[in-house]
């Protein structure tokens, strides 16, 4: 199945850098604390090739950022057309006698096989879903929302060669309920969600809300490429289409997982953040005063070490191997991190249209308003933890592709790296604070003394306010 679209070269791999990872097995039993080394065993095992699976996203975090170096973000010298091929690896999902009629969706015009069954029916009935299906009859109102008929859901079912990837010593055993049912509400998507609909977001909400979002929706992110769409990086999207009697379903080759905390994203990429990682490590910088339970959004503008090394050697050397500079180098962690607010390019959790901010970003899931937009621009505010310093953010999009500018000169290299707790948004330069008089500074390499000249407010000569001393990045 094609689908003509407008896109970058950038787009394909500025792709959300979604890894599972062993320590998301605590993460997912819904904060309970009774968890067992086997579980989080279980649950590593998933994923057997995780080697291969950082390797990959280590090639896109170096395909994208050379792109953006190189000003691919032009847009009148890089759209093209291209046809982008979805879910071209299954012809027969439904046997012959389940499909109806070949059917037009009326909302988008995009078409595919018809059945009157539902989805829960649907992958009971097919060849392919026979494994998901056993697991989702385990759950009742699992069942319960993928065969009613009250509302529309969307399904990314893995077929039954993903569960191929499970090694063989951890096919017999079962996860915590709790784990798997998140696993399952992490495939769904409440809403109407054909191909097309796919293909014109970055992330979409799915039906595991989660505590540190707010009680938001867990997102998946949406990367598209010359070979295919994937989910979250790395599940193909195999087989797209099939228009049930209460939805639409898509099947996927890879089980999906819920990513990990934005901390244990961060540091799974230490040829990209290992300065960002120093740097907290030598501050005792931490996000959040209060264990995560009290966390309801995270947005961390992660600076790459590249970022650090534009900053000039004179600022590095101050900031890393001074006593003093260790507390200015705190304080500008502090501007990069914002709290109890997410911002993804195309969604928002935060402040809603009826409260104090100016921002005319959607909030949640009215943030999906951007997609019918050819041409829209959006712009927020976000307030960090360095006292009164706020980021602005500002979000354009033109057909596909979404563009995402901080303090007006910082580009947003690799977007929207959804995590448990949040996102990162991944940049290109370090984010220096406003001066009160002078702005925004507007080059990349500092003096060591316009440097403290706009920290020094937020700094004391036995540390930084406590206003960011506590949590952990």
């Amino acid at each position: 199945m094609r689908y003509s679209t407008a896109i970058l070269p950038l787009v394909a791999t500025a792709t959300a850098v979604i890894v599972p990872d062993e320590s998301m097995a605590n993460q997912l039993v819904l904060e309970t604390e009774q968890q067992t080394d086997e579980k989080a065993s279980w649950w590593s095992n998933t994923f057997p090739d995780i080697d291969g699976i950082l390797s990959s996203v280590e090639n896109s975090f170096e395909t994208a950022l050379s792109a953006f170096e190189k000003e691919a973000g032009k847009l009148s010298d890089f759209l093209s057309s291209v046809e982008v091929e979805i879910g071209s690896e299954i012809t027969d999902f439904l046997p012959s006698d389940s499909i109806i009629a070949k059917r037009s969706d009326e909302k988008s015009a995009y078409h595919g096989p018809g059945t009157n069954l539902t989805i829960y029916q649907a992958i009971h009935a097919s060849n392919y879903s026979k494994k998901f299906a056993a697991m989702v009859d385990e759950y009742p109102d699992m069942v319960e929302k993928l065969n009613s008929t009250s509302a529309n859901v969307t399904a990314f079912i893995p077929i039954d060669r993903a569960f191929d990837k499970i090694p063989d010593h951890g096919k017999g055993r079962k996860p915590p309920k709790e784990f798997t049912e998140g696993i399952l509400r992490y495939h769904v998507l409440p809403g109407y969600y054909p191909a097309g609909r796919v293909l014109g977001h970055h992330t979409l909400p799915t039906a595991l809300t989660r505590v540190p979002l707010g009680g938001n929706p867990q997102r998946l992110r949406v990367s598209v490429g010359l070979f295919g769409v994937r989910l979250n990086f790395y599940s193909k999207i195999a087989y797209a289409n099939l228009f049930t009697k209460n939805g639409v379903v898509h099947g996927v080759d890879s089980i999906l997982v819920p990513p990990p905390p934005v901390t244990k994203l961060i540091s799974l990429f230490p040829t990209k953040f290992s300065t960002l990682e120093l740097a907290a490590e030598k501050t005792g910088f931490t996000h959040h005063k209060e264990p995560s339970a009290n966390l309801t959004g995270l947005t961390v503008f992660a600076p790459t070490n590249r970022a650090f090394q534009k900053l000039g050697p004179a600022a590095n050397a101050f900031l890393f191997n001074t006593d003093k500079g260790l507390h200015y180098l705190k304080a500008l962690l502090a501007y990069h991190v914002v709290v109890n607010e997410t911002l993804y390019s195309d969604a928002y959790y935060g402040k809603t249209k009826d409260s104090d901010s100016n921002s005319e970003l959607p909030s949640g899931d009215e943030g999906e308003e951007m997609q019918s937009k050819a041409t829209k621009h959006y712009h927020v505010d976000l307030p960090t933890l360095l006292g009164d310093k706020h980021i602005a953010v500002d979000i354009s999009r033109w057909y596909g592709f979404i563009k995402m500018t901080v303090n007006g000169r910082v580009g947003v290299a690799v977007q929207d790296a959804v995590a448990w707790d949040g996102v990162v948004q991944v940049v290109d330069s370090v984010l220096i604070p406003p001066h009160a008089h002078k702005g925004f500074w507007e080059a990349d390499e500092i003096p060591v003394d316009e440097l403290v000249e706009r920290l020094s407010p937020y700094v004391e000569e036995k540390g930084a306010k406590n206003s960011f001393s506590a949590g952990e990045l």
